[in-house]
């Protein structure tokens, strides 16, 4: 369990104030200047120490993202840029919202060091668009930092660099990085082929990273505090803390931050009062936002929470968004539900994903009722692998994984839903989607 003096998110809750004077209390933007006299490639050699992977679902290493930006400015005049994505929208992720509004000073000095070490002098804050509070609270950070000399020409710390805060429109898919680029350039937001990947041909054609909220404001505290605190935390390749978000038929839903690999039956019980009903109650858990499989109640005994051990229990960590449910749930009708989500936010470019999160949800719609049959079972999860790989963006693979998931971990549910639907029809045929 996470002691508190290594927590780095110390007003989570919003229980000081989230403006600059509070901020500085907490200690943060504390020897941010010395950090961004240093050369670019020391700050990305430690960034790539500290095996700090992007918190915002893939867990792709930070520094070696970094890495990607041209290094030489002199062979290349073109500028460059920092997108932080904080269109939080996978459903049951709600936690760098609570950084955004209680803690955005945090982000902005993480920025800054961000820039500084990819050669950006612009940076850009992608919010989504119901966040009217947070994106409040962000614009207040920014002017703060503007009329303090952090921020802008002539900076006190140094190194120049402009802020600006974009509010997207409400589309999952601009959680997409190159979607996001998209709408931030005032187009659709439809993910780009890769190649060119953003650190070549980005915003405007510039070479970008982008990055998630969570991911850029731990980087200040990482070299802060020194990397082999950070490492110090967490298993190898999964270092540090993470903020968990916690919600379902818990006593005592939540966001916390806690260490990685903490086990998933530990977080639960000491910061969310238990399962409703105790541990025996439980049926599933979806340990990473609802993109990622579900997992059983035994699995969920054991597990660890970090990337590799849920991705080798065949889950993933994804945004760490913990979603319980109990043995109340119907378990087919809740994954319908998702899949629903899915079909609705395909931007429809790609041809599987634009017709087959539709075809899945309208069979999970019938066998929510039992109106399918075994043979469609099968025929659901060879969609599934249609879909997942074969599309621009990875929004395929968030609408096939939950169904893979329900199919493999619930598969006697689905058949005794069927079974006791032909009973109630005294054994009438049942309608089959078109194979």
């Amino acid at each position: 369990m996470l002691q508190d003096q290594d927590r780095i998110f110390t007003n989570l809750y919003g229980q000081q104030h989230f403006g600059l004077q509070a901020a500085l209390k907490r200690g943060v933007w504390d020897g941010v200047k010395e950090m961004v006299q240093r050369s670019r490639s020391d700050i990305i050699d430690d960034v790539k120490a500290s095996d700090l992977r992007g918190r915002g679902g893939a867990g792709f290493p930070t520094g070696m993202k970094w890495s990607f930006m041209p290094a030489d400015d002199r062979m290349d005049d073109r500028p460059h840029y920092l997108v932080v994505n904080a269109d939080e929208s996978e459903p049951g992720t709600c936690k760098d919202r609570e950084i955004l509004r209680n803690d955005p000073h945090r982000l902005l000095e993480g920025m800054v060091v961000a820039c500084r070490a990819m050669g950006a002098h612009t940076g850009y804050i992608y919010i989504r668009g119901e966040f009217y509070s947070e994106a409040s609270n962000v614009q207040v950070a920014i002017d703060e930092a503007y009329e303090a000399g952090l921020l802008g020409k002539n900076s006190k710390l140094g190194y120049d660099v402009d802020i600006h805060l974009h509010r997207g429109a409400g589309a999952y898919i601009c959680g997409e990085e190159t979607a996001l680029l998209e709408s931030l350039e005032g187009k659709k937001g439809q993910p780009r082929l890769k190649p060119p990947f953003p650190a070549g041909a980005g915003l405007y054609g510039c070479p970008t990273t982008v990055n998630n909220v969570e991911t850029i404001a731990v980087v200040p505290e990482i070299l802060r505090r020194g990397v082999s605190w950070w490492t110090g935390l967490g298993p190898e390749r999964n270092r540090g803390t993470k903020l968990f978000c916690v919600s379902g038929h818990v006593n005592t839903p939540c966001n916390v931050e806690e260490e990685m690999g903490i086990p998933l039956r530990e977080l639960l019980e000491k910061h969310c009062g238990g399962v409703r009903g105790g541990w025996d109650n439980l049926l599933t858990i979806i340990p990473g936002g609802s993109s990622v499989p579900c997992l059983t109640s035994d699995v969920c005994g054991e597990i660890k929470m970090d990337f590799d051990s849920l991705r080798a229990a065949g889950s993933g960590l994804g945004t760490a968004a913990v979603i319980v449910m109990d043995k109340s749930t119907d378990i087919i009708r809740a994954i319908e539900r998702l899949s629903h989500f899915y079909m609705h936010e395909s931007c429809g470019q790609c041809t599987p994903c634009r017709e087959g999160t539709g075809w899945m949800w309208r069979v999970l719609q019938r066998m929510a009722e039992g109106r399918s049959s075994y043979d469609e079972i099968d025929m659901l999860f060879d969609v599934t692998k249609q879909i997942e790989g074969h599309t621009i963006c990875a929004l395929g693979d968030a609408a096939a994984w939950p169904v893979q998931g329900l199919i493999r971990n619930f598969r006697p549910v689905i058949e005794e839903r069927i079974d006791r639907f032909v009973a109630s029809q005294n054994g009438a045929a049942m309608p089959v989607a078109a194979e």
